[in-house]
């Protein structure tokens, strides 16, 4: 089963540093956002991946072009311009780039890979959320369910701390962050047949009329993940991520 990772999108809300970069390049831990994604699904078995390219797709381009040679030492013979790796790379990826233009909204994008899909079912996410979703388990319910669509719902996190009150307004309990606030919102990680392309009549979002469209049709189910979620985009976010991987116990590192 493949993983599209939608790659292209311009970031404005974390203008600070995609000014520079693509968004999925923005690093935590000094590795980018779309590695941490890729080594999720990889834990689970998820090793070939689509990547939709847009605003600045060349630097992921250059980045797993090299990748080969910048995680390992090297001997390189400035004769002949051979290049030999030393050490192991662990990651046993297939990575395909692929060009989807710099202002396609999502719907496009997915639309523009159609004939990079296999028929039946594949992995969609984006490029700038991680989670310690169990993906098994929601391929598992998605063939359970036999939708054309599903979606995994998250909590997300709420942004102010929590007040619990007892009698005469006292306090009886403070939390600073908690890790989820009210309702669920759409958290990526889907898991979606390709007949639903079908519903992408253009260049449209993705979350818009493509997905009001399945979910009419009674073709949307929702996989409740009450855990880890977090999405990365403003600043401050980036700075709860990197808070988290400089803790040693980031939630979305699964893997060894």
């Amino acid at each position: 089963m493949k993983v599209v990772i939608l790659a292209g999108g311009m970031g404005t809300r974390l203008a600070e540093e995609t000014i520079t970069r693509p968004k999925p390049m923005v690093e935590i831990g000094g590795r980018p956002i779309i590695w941490h994604i890729m080594k999720h699904y990889a834990y689970y078995g998820y090793k070939e991946f689509i990547i939709a390219l847009g605003y600045k797709g060349e630097m992921i381009k250059q980045y797993f072009h090299d990748y080969f040679c910048m995680n390992g030492s090297v001997s390189i013979s400035l004769a002949d311009g051979i290049i030999k790796v030393h050490d192991e790379v662990k990651e046993d990826w297939k990575v395909h780039l692929v060009e989807t233009g710099l202002q396609t909204n999502t719907g496009g994008r997915i639309k523009k890979l159609i004939s990079w899909i296999d028929d039946g079912p594949f992995l969609l996410t984006y490029g700038d959320g991680v989670s310690n979703v169990n993906l098994n388990l929601l391929v598992n319910y998605h063939l359970e369910n036999g939708k054309l669509v599903t979606v995994t719902a998250v909590r997300p996190p709420a942004r102010f701390g929590s007040l619990e009150f007892g009698e005469n307004n006292m306090v009886k309990e403070f939390v600073e962050k908690p890790l989820s606030g009210e309702g669920w919102i759409n958290g990526g990680f889907f898991v979606v047949e390709k007949a639903a392309i079908d519903y992408i009549s253009d260049d449209v979002p993705w979350e818009s009329e493509p997905l009001r469209k399945i979910a009419a049709a009674g073709q949307l189910v929702a996989y409740k993940h009450d855990d880890f979620w977090q999405c990365m985009d403003t600043y401050r976010e980036l700075k709860i991520l990197e808070d988290f991987w400089k803790s040693g116990d980031a939630p979305w590192k699964i893997w060894k």
